[in-house]
């Protein structure tokens, strides 16, 4: 018989022994299925199937195992190439980097807020510099260029996850029951636009996406030059 480690095991089958990798998954695991709130050592421990001091051999503590798993997110995001077309490079980044996100919404806010980058997030950073540089952004250009497409991208990435709509009532549902909840004959505009615009077949708030970051890289593209 088989085991997860792949070696034969009597009449039973072996854990896959405890290592800093697996626990940096399970705390994934446990982030998008119940949200960070919910990571704590012991459900990390229960979704491992160890006893909680068994985790601290090979991490100090929650803000370790936090600092792990942002780095992985981080390392689940296409990098964009130093040559070629920039703006291609960096919509597929950003297209990235937003696929990844609505898996683990949970990290949104914890992407520019931690204090001890991994690996995987310095070689992000790194491409992305290399990547505007790379186009003829001047120094100054490139942090305007960085704080505006990652302010855009996790700031959409976060009203998607946040929106009722991305709930299991459709849309229309949602949609009306916050008419009537609102009376929203008393809000002209917003009556206009629900009906002629949200409450039409087919609408999709993700396909907001590609418009808004197409305008933020026209508007980045006009400001660069071969001599920045």
């Amino acid at each position: 018989m088989k085991t997860a480690t792949g070696s034969a095991a009597g009449g039973g089958q072996r854990r896959t022994p405890l290592s800093r990798e697996r626990i940096l998954e399970g705390a994934i695991q446990v982030a998008d299925d119940g949200g960070l709130a919910s990571l704590t050592i012991r459900s990390l421990a229960q979704t491992l199937g160890v006893k909680p001091m068994s985790v601290y051999h090979y991490v100090a503590g929650k803000d370790e195992i936090i600092d792990g798993i942002v780095d992985l997110v981080f390392g689940e995001m296409d990098l964009p190439a130093a040559q070629g077309d920039w703006r291609m490079e960096m919509h597929r980044r950003c297209a990235s980097a937003r696929s990844v996100l609505r898996r683990h919404p949970w990290a949104i806010p914890l992407l520019q807020a931690r204090t001890s980058p991994g690996p995987a997030t310095l070689r992000h950073l790194d491409a992305v510099i290399g990547c505007l540089r790379g186009a003829g952004f001047s120094l100054e250009l490139t942090a305007h260029a960085y704080a505006v497409i990652d302010s855009y991208v996790y700031g959409f990435a976060m009203s998607e996850a946040s929106l009722p709509i991305n709930g299991p009532e459709p849309v229309n549902e949602v949609a009306e029951s916050m008419m009537l909840q609102y009376l929203a004959a008393d809000y002209p505009s917003l009556l206009e636009f629900t009906t002629g615009h949200i409450l039409q077949p087919g609408y999709d708030f993700g396909r907001e996406f590609d418009y808004g970051l197409v305008l933020v890289l026209d508007a980045l593209e006009e400001r660069v030059r071969p001599d920045s």
